[in-house]
């Protein structure tokens, strides 16, 4: 193993990223994200103050500006304290063990002579796929729940609901990622584009907004839809989640975890006890490393996710 490279691709790392959150911040572009995300976020949030769906919840409403640091930690700051040193890390030292097998580039298929439009048609279609199953295993796994359950400590939906999420989610969802995508030859400037769409939805989905789509609903997800994923209150047999879709609706109507019984404007959000759970950002983000709860005989580990709680209730209604 190569120390020096390593450490030089740290620090490397760490420099790169700081030059390129000041020139985001100060040097407005078309391509820079940065104020691409205030902007679709300011927009989306005009559209909540002026057609709002629930009329009487604030302007800013519970936990606004909470939400609004997540979305600036998540985006941006987290990758200059700790992600892009160590993602950076991680795909040499992935690069370096692929080549003790002879193999220096991962491209397994080549779209290149595509059409424009099928490229960024496939990339799409294949990252929301992924992400879909990783938001499932989110809601399955005894342990990734409790990251998850930063984001549905949420009671309030708005605009900025939307990125508030613990950072380890960031690590699971790429790293799932990298690989699939990694085997496909698509350009940085691929993943932009994809990437800006897919936000915009996603701040749509969380805003104070009634939108469907009409017929596109099966389709694309939606505010109405995506408010059922936060409800607290699911039917007993989808304990575990429902409406898992993050831009695509497609694969919850495919896949049978759809769930709409009505728009669902004034349902309470949350999780059992979301009372109790931790208010401020620091707080909330060491919450599932502190968090033991004694189980049943009690011995210590993680609570049970809600698929568990579900299978207990149908294991105990057989016997």
């Amino acid at each position: 193993m190569d120390l020096e490279k390593y450490l030089k691709i740290i620090g490397d790392s760490y420099f790169g990223y700081f030059h390129y959150l000041v020139n985001e911040m100060f040097y407005p572009s078309w391509t820079n994200y940065f104020w691409w995300l205030l902007g679709m976020s300011i927009a989306v949030w005009l559209l909540e103050i002026f057609l709002p769906w629930r009329k009487d919840q604030a302007i800013f409403r519970k936990d606004f500006w909470l939400d609004g640091f997540y979305m600036f930690f998540n985006y941006f700051l987290f990758s200059l304290i700790a992600y892009n040193a160590i993602s950076n890390v991680a795909v040499e030292a992935f690069n370096d063990f692929l080549a003790l097998f002879g193999i220096e580039n991962m491209v397994a298929i080549h779209i290149e002579a595509w059409p424009r439009w099928g490229q960024f048609l496939l990339l799409f279609l294949l990252a929301d796929f992924i992400q879909w199953n990783v938001h499932v295993m989110l809601h399955r796994v005894p342990a990734l729940w409790e990251f998850h359950k930063v984001h549905h400590s949420v009671e309030q939906m708005g605009f900025a609901a939307h990125l508030r999420f613990h950072w380890m989610e960031t690590i699971i969802y790429k790293s799932v990622q990298y690989i699939p995508l990694a085997m496909i030859g698509f350009g940085l400037e691929d993943f932009f584009i994809v990437h800006i769409f897919a936000t915009t939805i996603g701040h749509l989905n969380h805003a104070n907004l009634r939108i469907t789509y009409g017929p596109l609903k099966y389709i694309l997800n939606n505010p109405i839809m995506h408010l059922w994923h936060h409800v607290k209150a699911l039917p007993e047999d989808r304990k575990y989640g429902v409406n898992y879709g993050i831009t695509l609706s497609v694969w919850d109507y495919l896949f049978g975890t759809d769930y709409i019984p009505h728009e669902g404007r004034d349902e309470p959000l949350g999780f059992d006890g979301v009372e109790d759970f931790p208010k401020t950002f620091w707080q909330q983000v060491s919450y599932p490393f502190l968090k033991v709860k004694k189980n049943e005989n009690g011995k210590e580990g993680f609570p049970k996710a809600p698929f568990e709680q579900q299978m207990k209730i149908n294991e105990t209604d057989t016997l």
